[in-house]
């Protein structure tokens, strides 16, 4: 049920089964259980760990795991007891150590948190065709998906009346960013109180395709309040107060802002426009690497690591979340084509990489527990900071 996913591997012959033993089923919450699994991937044994989510049931429901701000972050388990959710997973790949933004789109209660940086600043080795704006999302008649999710956005100059002669209104200035780690060369971003406090001129450094290429010779910032224009500066860091909006622009972006003036009345409009025209209720973003139960094509089959997954059954009415040990003496990580087969024997029809190494993180709450306990084996000395994640709620 995924879309734009640019085909399938070839399947000549079918491979083995992975799956060599799963645990007994323990129930979470009602629709929500978690299962231990065993697996041989050829230079040795694999745990893993799933958490399967029913959303036929009623008492499920699934949102954005954020610490509070886009440019943050906390563990999963400090995030999913701090919400009370009966379990989270950790989410997108980040801009780790600068601005630690998540790379994807990211949707919260059904409002759009963040939208996705450009293809040559993803914090991580690129997955074949899993262009930044894919995300695992779930709708609001809680069915979930793997879909895309492009910003659309634009300024527009109102209140301005036409003049005798016939000249026109100004045309709007198209927006490229929301609450991103990375502006666009030459675009414009828009920076809302979501963001946090990180400096926002942070964002505009590096290129579309190296992130160690010099900032922006040309940088503003144009803050606007309550529908108008309050000041034009340059970009600055602080959390935006409610009513407060920060127009970032570099090069000709920056060029192009500067023709808004203090007092100018102006209209900011953004979306995530999801392809499948499924309105999202809360979206994470993601590299699709299983489609119709297929492994996407030309995935790693080389470099093992631990592993975070999402995968969703072909109605979209069940999904479940994965983790992988790896970097262990009892668990050697996979390749993302094994993992991708371990979410296809799982019975899972399209599924998302998250991201892994340090940062796969699987916590549930266990009936009658005050909190969650992380229950795979992290390969970091303690639990990594992450910015994001998926959260399930059971009540």
């Amino acid at each position: 049920m995924s879309l734009l996913v640019p085909g399938v591997a070839a399947a000549d012959e079918v491979p083995q089964p992975l799956i060599e033993s799963v645990g007994p089923a323990v129930e979470v919450g009602p629709g929500v259980t978690h299962r231990e699994l065993t697996t041989d991937l050829g230079i040795g044994r694999v745990q893993a760990d799933v958490v399967e989510v029913d959303l036929t049931n009623p008492a499920v429901k699934v949102n954005l795991l954020w610490p509070g701000a886009v440019a943050a972050r906390k563990t999963v388990k400090t995030m999913a007891d701090g919400v009370g959710a009966v379990a989270g997973i950790n989410g997108d790949f980040f801009d780790i150590g600068r601005t630690n933004a998540a790379a994807g789109p990211a949707v919260l209660d059904g409002r759009p948190v963040k939208g996705a940086v450009p293809q040559g600043r993803r914090a991580a080795p690129a997955v074949d065709g899993a262009e930044m704006d894919y995300v695992f999302t779930t709708d609001h008649h809680g069915v979930a998906r793997v879909d895309r999710m492009p910003l659309r956005g634009e300024v527009r100059r109102t209140g301005i009346r036409l003049v005798a002669n016939g000249a026109e209104q100004p045309p709007p200035l198209p927006i490229v960013a929301l609450n991103q780690h990375a502006v666009p060369v030459d675009g414009i971003g828009v920076f809302t109180g979501d963001w946090g406090e990180v400096d926002r001129a942070r964002t505009l450094c590096g290129s579309d395709v190296d992130r160690d290429a010099p900032c922006a010779a040309e940088q503003v910032e144009v803050l606007v309040r309550d529908g108008r224009v309050a000041e034009v500066r340059p970009p600055r860091g602080g959390t935006l107060p409610p009513g407060e909006t920060a127009l970032v622009g570099r090069d000709r972006g920056a060029a192009a802002l500067r023709s808004l003036s203090v007092g100018d009345e102006v209209a900011v409009d953004y979306r995530l426009e999801p392809a499948s025209g499924a309105a999202p209720y809360m979206a994470v973003g993601g590299s699709p690497i299983l489609r119709d139960g297929r492994p996407t094509e030309n995935l790693n089959d080389t470099a093992r690591a631990p592993r975070s997954g999402v995968g969703v059954s072909a109605d979209g009415r069940h999904f479940t979340l994965v983790t992988v040990d790896g970097r262990q003496s009892d668990s050697v990580g996979a390749t993302l084509l094994q993992f991708s087969r371990l979410l296809a024997e799982l019975g899972l029809d399209d599924g998302l990489n998250l991201d892994g190494g340090g940062s796969s993180t699987l916590a549930y709450r266990a009936p009658g527990h005050p909190a969650t306990t992380v229950v795979n084996d992290p390969s970091d000395p303690s639990p990594r900071l992450v910015p994001n994640g998926i959260a399930v709620f059971s009540v």
